[in-house]
């Protein structure tokens, strides 16, 4: 379950607070032998992103985001699984379950983003790109996970004012686990071989949505095209995801009268947001444009 609160702190620069609670994390093994499983709750991220750039005419949008952020940990990231009791003292030994099911790194991360956005609202169409950049850090038992890269395509069209269609390309690298002193490190504590981490994926991920209101609920799926794992890594399936968004307006009714020769109206053409100051649309959130 994971949860995002933004909110913009000027027109420009939106903060954001983000944070996951796992109810059930499993690895399960080959024939369920080696079976671990966990829950809790994984890491704090914030994040603030700025527009550098954010230009709205009649014909077309352009924005422009840049952000950075940093993970905190809150979550366990040494929980340890009971493997063996001996039957004759009751003595249990316990070893650290591994890092696919921890609900955290135990480490700080830095976050690095890139958003580029492109929108034609006569035609409904749209174009986009972000890039993300996470440098990991090492955590308190000397494990540093790989960092992870990701460059991401769109293309979007809305129809019917309120379903919207999103494609995506996806291309994304992980690099290798290190532990601080060496590779027997990551053995004894996860057994993991540190050789077999990393991996490189390009996936097609397709996306509808459907908005009302200030509501939006959407689903998407992350289809492999292509998948490069090191040695013994299993690679991923398919993976899908559903959601709900609910946005906060915080505007100020204005009364509008309808001969007014200032009047501004939102370029996609939402009902009710005409406005006699500049500002932006109360239902999709565009800047406002002068009525011809």
């Amino acid at each position: 379950m994971y949860l995002r609160l933004a909110y913009g702190l000027t027109k420009n620069l939106t903060m954001s607070v983000e944070s996951g609670y796992y109810l059930n994390k499993t690895q399960v093994g080959l024939n369920k032998v080696d079976t671990f499983s966990s829950a809790g709750i994984g890491d704090l991220i914030l994040f603030p992103r700025y527009d550098v750039l954010n230009r709205t005419s009649e014909k077309k949008r352009t924005e422009i985001t840049l952000g950075i952020g940093l993970k905190i940990p809150l979550g366990m990231y040494d929980d340890s699984t009971l493997f063996y009791t001996n039957p004759y003292t009751g003595k249990q030994l316990f070893r650290p379950s591994p890092p696919s099911v921890q609900p955290s790194t135990g480490a700080n991360d830095f976050i690095f983003y890139g958003f580029f956005y492109r929108g034609y609202p006569e035609k409904k169409f749209r174009i986009f790109m972000n890039t993300l950049y996470v440098r990991k850090g090492w955590s308190p038992i000397g494990a540093k996970f790989g960092d992870y890269a990701s460059v991401g395509l769109f293309a979007g069209q809305t129809f019917f004012k309120k379903l919207g269609v999103t494609i995506q390309i996806k291309g994304e690298m992980i690099g290798k686990m290190k532990a601080s002193q060496n590779a027997d490190d990551m053995m004894n504590m996860y057994n993991v071989d540190i050789v077999s981490t990393g991996s490189r994926k390009i996936l097609f991920v397709p996306q509808l949505s459907y908005s009302y209101k200030n509501f939006s609920v959407y689903a998407l799926t992350e289809i492999p095209l292509y998948q490069y794992v090191n040695k013994v890594q299993v690679a991923s399936h398919v993976q899908a995801t559903v959601g709900i968004s609910y946005r906060f307006n915080a505007y100020k009714k204005i009364a509008v009268k309808s001969d007014s020769q200032s009047l501004y109206v939102c370029p996609m053409g939402c009902v009710g947001s005409e406005s006699n100051e500049p500002g932006k649309c109360k239902e999709c959130g565009m800047e406002l444009i002068k009525r011809k």
